[in-house]
């Protein structure tokens, strides 16, 4: 097996390209959704260009590289058969779906924007953006460790952290109330 590796590389390098697309997305959709509240001319040229933006964002990175991390992925799994008797590896894999299930909603919130249906707010927005981030955080750990009880303490973890991130989201949403520009 010696291009376990390189497909080993491979997976690695696509699951941090549709992992930053995932990060990216909702930023894309804050400003678009800001943009979609501005006067005109500013909304539809905003608008016009954030949803290029998206497009290419979502269609070229995001979904390609989704597909690829998981084509490697399931080729190290059957190389590597014994990984699907192991613990952590079903908490693992309850986290990857949990990412396809953000990944679809995500698509969902992409598909609305395209026709200008605003359902959702920029503050939502801003939210939102953080679950790719707690699913890698839970993730990397049960990689990296390896052991399904530890991810316990992980999940703690990614709860502080959360705590962590809506105090810093309310800091500043007053900070931007107080100073638009901001």
């Amino acid at each position: 097996m010696e291009y376990y590796n390189y497909i080993k590389s491979f997976h690695l390098i696509f699951v941090i390209t549709w992992f930053a697309g995932l990060f990216y997305i909702p930023r894309l959709f804050v400003y678009q959704i800001e943009a979609f509240h501005k006067p005109s001319p500013d909304k539809e040229i905003l608008g016009k260009q954030l949803k290029l933006m998206a497009k290419r964002l979502w269609f070229i990175i995001t979904w390609p590289s989704a597909i690829l991390a998981t084509i490697f992925a399931i080729w190290l799994l059957i190389l590597q058969p014994y990984w699907l008797e192991q613990p952590w590896m079903h908490v693992k894999l309850a986290f990857v779906l949990l990412l396809f299930i953000y990944h679809y909603i995500t698509h969902v919130y992409y598909k609305q924007l395209q026709i200008d249906l605003v359902k959702k707010s920029s503050s939502y927005m801003r939210m939102w953006n953080e679950g790719a981030t707690f699913i890698l955080f839970a993730v990397v750990f049960l990689v990296v460790l390896k052991n399904a009880i530890n991810w316990i303490w992980g999940v703690v973890g990614i709860v502080v952290l959360g705590i962590l991130i809506m105090v810093g989201f309310k800091i500043y949403k007053n900070i931007r109330t107080k100073n638009p520009d901001a």
